[in-house]
């Protein structure tokens, strides 16, 4: 008996059509195939946060993209940096995930989180923004050393992320999750 590959919803923080952090995405989502299905959900149609909004009749968009992450063994978010910070359409898609609080689609999910940059940084202070927010939804951080990819434009090439090193780092992070999602009860 063969067992099931490991589910993961993948996230970019980016709506750009060429969005590095899309790149880096499904250069990932190559790379695993044969050890995990990586689904891309995008956050395009996905409106801004309003309270009045999160009742019984939810966006349609919203419901996906709470039923997604139900449905999968762990994410992978792969961020921009705008202004040191995490982008809009990321943290807004977090608020939506993270209602009702402390009983959320994403209390007790494994994630990893990964941030790119044209900089030299990395994106290490959307990072932090990141953690600090999945903290308060009660996600389970995989604690790695922080995968961060800098000068992201000089690693990608006609749409395809080609860095070997970076590849490798996220990769072993990559394993982190999977191990963490393999020792869970709480997954399926």
């Amino acid at each position: 008996m063969t067992p099931t590959k490991p589910h993961i919803l993948g996230i970019s923080g980016s709506l750009r059509q060429g969005a590095y952090s899309c790149a880096v995405l499904r250069g990932l989502q190559e790379s695993v195939r044969e050890r995990a299905r990586i689904d891309v959900f995008s956050l395009q149609t996905v409106p801004l946060y309003n309270a009045d909004l999160d009742g019984d009749h939810k966006p349609a968009p919203v419901v996906a993209l709470k039923k997604a992450i139900r449905d999968c063994d762990g994410l992978v978010l792969v961020s921009p940096e705008y202004n040191y910070g995490v982008p809009g359409v990321l943290k807004n898609a977090l608020d939506w995930a993270s209602r009702p609080g402390y009983q959320s689609v994403l209390k007790d999910k494994p994630v990893l989180i990964m941030t790119s940059s044209p900089g030299m940084t990395g994106g290490v202070r959307a990072q932090g923004q990141l953690r600090q927010t999945l903290a308060a939804t009660l996600s389970r951080v995989i604690a790695v050393p922080e995968v961060l990819i800098s000068q992201v434009q000089t690693k990608i090439q006609d749409g395809r992320f080609i860095d070997v090193t970076s590849l490798k780092f996220m990769l072993e992070a990559f394993d982190v999750l999977l191990a963490e999602i393999r020792s869970s009860p709480a997954t399926h």
